[in-house]
């Protein structure tokens, strides 16, 4: 049996599809379902067990853990904004120990879900050599929780046999639609044309950087999904990766796809960045990936342009946008 934690999440329920797609429903799901949406991104899939992730480790469920044989660990709070700096200790590190201790004491492959919010205010390298991982510095308390238990895997004289640390660059794609602010721009950017016919996006507040022209390393969903999965197949290589598509591109560029993909004419309207976050903006991204590609040669990332149309035209233009 496979475990996913998260799985009711953005990456966690495309990841469940695509189990599914392959033959595997012999999955435990974890997650907390609340009050949101997010349930929905459960409807369509094929499971044998969910369990609310405050239950997981209470012992109720030891029989169903004796079973499982590999581990997905994306659940987590994903908020970059998040000021509660106990819930994320909690939730992001001591949970995540727990899951890592399980996956050692039974040998269980494990995949887990850093960041690259651990990055923080670095515009260069992006490099995911562990000699690099504890020099980083985390401009937020959510990148600060994954790059705690990045550096406490690093640490443990025991490790499973196969174990893969994901830092996720700039995600988006279906089933992104419960994580409000923290949805992508292309979702938002959908919205507002529908709505009013143009997209807001930031101005530049920095003199090298021209506005929309700040740069990002974008990554389709399906493509982060897919080299999980392959990871979990090939079971060598172990160690924390960058996964990007190794491209940085503009916000200008990501907006223009939408519009494209829509049939739309582009109209951006350029506003002030709030000067809350203008501190913690980060103006380029882009993954060092010669780690990644090392480990997957064959694997190649969908374009940019290519993935903005399959997310617009193949879910949010359609009555069921989920996938």
């Amino acid at each position: 049996m496979i475990l996913v934690t998260g799985a009711a999440g953005f990456i966690g329920s495309v990841l469940v599809k695509e189990l599914n797609s392959k033959g595997r429903d012999d999955l435990i799901l974890v997650d907390r379902l609340g009050t949101d949406e997010k349930w929905k991104n459960f409807r369509g899939k094929s499971f044998i067990e969910y369990i609310n992730a405050d239950e997981l480790f209470t012992g109720a469920w030891d029989e169903v853990l004796a079973g499982i044989t590999e581990i997905y660990h994306l659940g987590a709070c994903s908020s970059t904004t998040e000021r509660d700096v106990d819930f994320l200790m909690e939730n992001n590190v001591n949970y995540s120990k727990n899951l890592f201790d399980l996956a050692v004491e039974r040998d269980l492959p494990i995949i887990y879900a850093s960041s690259a919010a651990t990055y923080g205010g670095i515009e260069e390298g992006f490099d995911d050599d562990h000699k690099a991982i504890g020099t980083l510095r985390p401009l937020n308390a959510y990148g600060y929780s994954k790059q705690l238990f990045d550096e406490w895997v690093l640490k443990l004289e025991k490790t499973p046999s196969t174990w893969y640390g994901i830092k996720f660059f700039n995600v988006f794609g279906p089933n992104e639609y419960h994580k409000e602010e923290m949805r992508s721009l292309v979702h938002k950017a959908y919205g507002q044309i529908k709505e009013n016919g143009h997209v807001k996006l930031f101005k530049s507040h920095r003199s090298d950087f021209e506005n929309g022209k700040q740069l990002r390393d974008f990554v389709y969903v399906k493509d982060c999904v897919e080299v999980m999965l392959q990871m979990m197949e090939k079971k060598t290589g172990s160690g924390i990766y960058n996964l990007g598509t190794g491209e940085a591109n503009s916000f200008l560029d990501l907006v223009e796809f939408t519009f494209q993909a829509m049939e739309a004419t582009t109209k951006i309207n350029y506003i002030d960045m709030p000067e809350s976050i203008r501190d913690q903006y980060q103006y380029y991204t882009k993954a060092n990936i010669s780690k990644l590609n090392r480990l997957l040669p064959e694997f190649k990332f969908r374009s940019l342009k290519d993935s903005v149309h399959d997310y617009v035209s193949g879910y949010l233009m359609k009555e069921d946008k989920f996938h």
